[in-house]
């Protein structure tokens, strides 16, 4: 029920609204970076891809994030590569 509402809550919030799809994935991948889920990089990168993003702005979008979250979050941009390798085949 917890799962299925919090579902309901991601999808209304990540449809197109006053912020196209590919800016609202842009900035989950920066926050992803911040909050150092690298299950949640991966699952951005991906949709971020998909939405158009380039490597360029998710890459910028990285270190915006870097910048906000200092060292730490810097080395989770390494995951952010990796997953831009996979998902970019």
């Amino acid at each position: 029920e917890v799962l299925k509402a919090f579902s309901e809550f991601m999808g209304a919030v990540e449809k197109e609204g006053a912020l196209s799809v590919k800016t609202k994935e842009l900035i989950a991948v920066a926050l992803s970076v911040v909050g150092k889920c690298k299950w949640c990089i991966a699952f951005h990168v991906n949709n971020a891809l998909k939405a158009g993003a380039t490597k360029d702005e998710i890459m910028e979008a990285c270190f915006v994030a870097a910048l906000m979250g200092g060292g730490p979050a810097l080395m989770y941009v390494q995951l952010v590569v990796k997953a831009l390798d996979q998902y970019s085949k």
